[in-house]
């Protein structure tokens, strides 16, 4: 009998541990990860703030990267994706892929990262208070075309006209354009030409209005629908023997002069914060999104080389990255 009990005890032993094993594990925090670009260091950045955070990826932490590689027609299909893989929370790299998220996931917590006008696209109702499922990090301080129009100047030498341009479909930046190309511009000696462009048919008139009015360069502004156009704004202001400065360093990688805008490397590196508040239990809505903080300077000598433009030393070494 005594035998028979020690079988007993252990048999219900052996059923208790093989309960407890069954109880399901606490789920690890699954984040959807989209760029519009490819990886980069700035992606290594918020990876590297995790850990700091805490967080042991594929432990305690599991991160579905997705890149576009520059298609932005496949960000659509990408985000369907991560909402395929039931992802807790979305991170947005640049406002195409965060336009492709808000699409597809719903209610899901997204984490805006280098959004230009996240108002004007519909991802919040204010920056101070989101009041939806997405917030983070925008793309554009008070005084961000004031600054490029300074760096673009020195850049340039002998340069007096200035073409900027702008989408009015984003009024955010196009206001805030309109507002600093009165008062940064006359500050700087430049006489700005802002130019609105609705649409891709509209690219060529605004060159040929560049043309006409002799302007010595031009400003983009970051926008998706200059994103989405980016090789034919390139090669029309290679056409037009115009020294261009863009908003995000992309552009440069793919031909550009030059670009001056907020660091993609920061940013990233910054959102990892936002994400760790929402996974404990910060709601989206009621975290204010956050200015830049840092910016970068990005530029291209064989693209200066293309267009018979001599950098100053000065310049070049204001630039926080000179590419070959």
């Amino acid at each position: 009998m005594t035998a028979l009990r020690v079988l007993l005890a252990i048999a219900l032993g052996l059923l208790g541990a093989a309960r407890a094993g069954a109880q399901p594990a606490t789920a690890i925090p699954r984040v959807g990860f989209l760029s519009a670009s490819g990886p980069s260091p700035a992606v290594e950045a918020f990876r590297r703030s995790l850990r700091e955070l805490g967080y042991v990826e594929d432990r305690t932490i599991v991160i579905h990267p997705r890149w576009a590689e520059g298609r932005f027609d496949r960000l659509p299909k990408l985000a369907a994706e991560l909402v395929s893989l039931n992802v807790d929370i979305a991170v947005a790299v640049g406002t195409p892929a965060a336009l492709a998220v808000k699409n597809a996931v719903g209610t899901t917590p997204v984490v805006l990262v280098g959004v230009a006008d996240p108002v004007g696209a519909d991802l919040v109702e204010t920056l101070a208070r989101p009041g939806r499922n997405a917030t983070g990090l925008s793309a554009l301080a008070d005084d961000t075309l004031g600054q490029s129009l300074q760096r673009l100047a020195e850049l340039v030498p002998r340069l007096s006209r200035v073409a900027v341009l702008s989408n009015p479909a984003s009024p955010g930046v196009h206001a805030q354009a309109v507002r600093e190309a009165e008062t940064a511009g006359p500050a700087l000696g430049l006489q700005v030409q802002l130019l609105a462009v609705r649409a891709a048919g509209e690219l060529d008139r605004a060159f040929q209005a560049m043309t006409r009015q002799r302007a010595g360069a031009l400003l983009v502004l970051s926008d998706p629908l200059f994103d989405l156009h980016r090789q034919r704004i390139l090669d029309l202001a290679a056409k037009s023997r115009l020294p261009a400065m863009y908003g995000t360093r992309d552009w440069v990688d793919a031909g550009g002069l030059a670009s001056y805008g907020a660091s993609e490397t920061e940013l990233c590196r910054r959102a990892a914060a936002y994400l760790d508040r929402i996974l404990k239990g910060a709601a989206p809505a009621d975290l204010p999104m956050e200015p830049p903080t840092q910016f970068e300077l990005v530029v291209n000598l064989k693209a200066a080389k293309a267009l018979g433009l001599k950098i100053s030393a000065p310049a070049l070494r204001r630039a926080d990255e000179v590419v070959e």
